[in-house]
């Protein structure tokens, strides 16, 4: 008779960290909070810690205060896909929380956010500098649950017209007939980065999207369904993760 073997992986806590000096960690006050209230760490227990895209291995020597010493620099997760830009819409809390949180577990590099004629809210310079500390940590926190060695730059708020010079393939996911995001992909397979914009609640503007078009982006299908504003990324990112897989 024949047994199956099973594994046991365990994955050490992540956190990105605000300073290392002289092989003593330096964390913001909120990931003290999560070590010594959340975690309930004891002492001699190994954390990873990330610092300026460099990843650590380090020990808990006493936790009042807390005091932890780098033991070992590790090797971080390399890839061979190119540069991911996002390009989304503002949405509405709940579905901007669910793409930020989402599109960094997959590996999204930078997130561009737009306002679309469509997009149901509006944000005034005061109002979107509040959102994007609350966007930044999201992010962090989903870098460090999926064991990432860098946090996805948040950028904007970008008008329709700001979008036009990005380098790279760029791309629109379009409803309209098109050649399939494979495809298109397959065409520019070797580009060093790509520009993806995706539509809001009810899809981008006919005009808005003959614009991007006359910037240079290739109108790209995402397949035969209509996708929600907050599912396009994803469908997107999975796609490029699963073609540079190696």
């Amino acid at each position: 008779m024949l047994f199956g073997k099973i594994v046991l992986v365990i994955c050490m806590q992540r956190y990105f960290v605000k300073n290392i000096e002289n092989e003593r960690v330096i964390f913001e006050s909120s990931d003290i909070h999560h070590i010594k209230n959340v975690m309930r760490m004891n002492i001699d227990e190994i954390i990873e810690c990330v610092y300026n895209g460099e990843l650590y291995k380090a020990k808990i020597e006493s936790l009042d205060p807390l005091n932890v010493k780098i033991i070992d620099k590790k090797e971080g997760l390399k890839t061979n896909k190119p540069y991911t830009i996002m390009i989304i819409p503002l949405l509405i809390e709940q579905k901007m929380d669910y793409i930020l949180q989402k599109s960094t577990e997959l590996g999204v590099d930078e997130i561009h956010i737009y306002e679309a004629v469509r997009s149901k809210i509006k944000l005034d310079g005061e109002k979107y500098n509040k959102k994007v500390n609350r966007w930044s940590k999201i992010c962090k926190e989903a870098s460090e649950q999926s064991h990432r060695t860098n946090i996805p730059l948040i950028k904007g708020l970008y008008k329709l017209k700001d979008l036009e010079n990005e380098e790279g393939l760029k791309i629109v996911c379009s409803t309209k007939l098109a050649k399939s995001f494979k495809n298109t992909l397959k065409n520019d397979f070797n580009c060093g980065k790509i520009n993806i914009v995706v539509g809001p609640e009810g899809g981008l503007d006919p005009k808005e999207e003959e614009k991007l078009v006359s910037f240079g982006y290739l109108r790209t299908s995402l397949g035969p369904t209509i996708l929600r504003a907050e599912t396009a990324p994803l469908c997107v990112l999975s796609y490029i993760n699963y073609e540079f897989m190696e």
